[in-house]
């Protein structure tokens, strides 16, 4: 596999402390607050985003320590391959959510319906947009009929 070296440009923090009991989802977390902290060198990069009601944060697994290429994910119990899952044990231990931004106050970001650890190291931030970020499905592959729960579900020990 080839390396490929990441920086984080912020620290998400949230009330998380441990996976289990942790939405798994967005959607799951709602209402649940946090923050972000972005390094003093990225801050100009935040211009603007004020204007966006949601944003898109792309993280970094920290705590993995190792992948599964088939697992059992939450919300079956049968094996699939981590491709078709949206799983933390990934190769690359790479999530993203979609939260709502409340406020920008110098370098902290105030947010909303976040899922993750905290101090989780923050790898970049994209302002969701609608028309361009949803999109007609045809298929959901083995999710089909119970994409509608994810929302309900909260981690457990299967992925620490």
């Amino acid at each position: 596999m080839r390396k490929i070296e990441l920086n984080a440009i912020g620290l998400i923090h949230t009330p998380f402390k441990i996976r289990e009991g942790m939405p798994i989802q967005p959607t799951g977390a709602k209402g649940v607050k946090g923050t972000i902290i972005i390094e003093s060198e990225f801050v100009e990069g935040l211009k603007d985003l004020d204007g966006f009601s949601h944003i898109i944060l792309i993280y970094h697994f920290h705590k993995l320590k190792e992948y599964k290429l088939t697992l059992t994910p939450f919300m079956d119990d049968k094996p699939h391959g981590v491709f078709s899952t949206r799983a933390p044990k990934r190769p690359n231990h790479i999530g993203f959510s979609v939260v709502k931004l409340n406020k920008i106050e110098d370098n902290i970001l105030y947010i909303e319906n976040i899922d993750v650890l905290d101090k989780t190291p923050l790898l970049d931030v994209k302002p969701f947009i609608p028309a361009v970020d949803v999109v007609e499905v045809d298929k959901l592959g083995w999710l089909e009929g119970r994409s509608e729960k994810m929302g309900s579900k909260i981690a457990d020990s299967r992925f620490s």
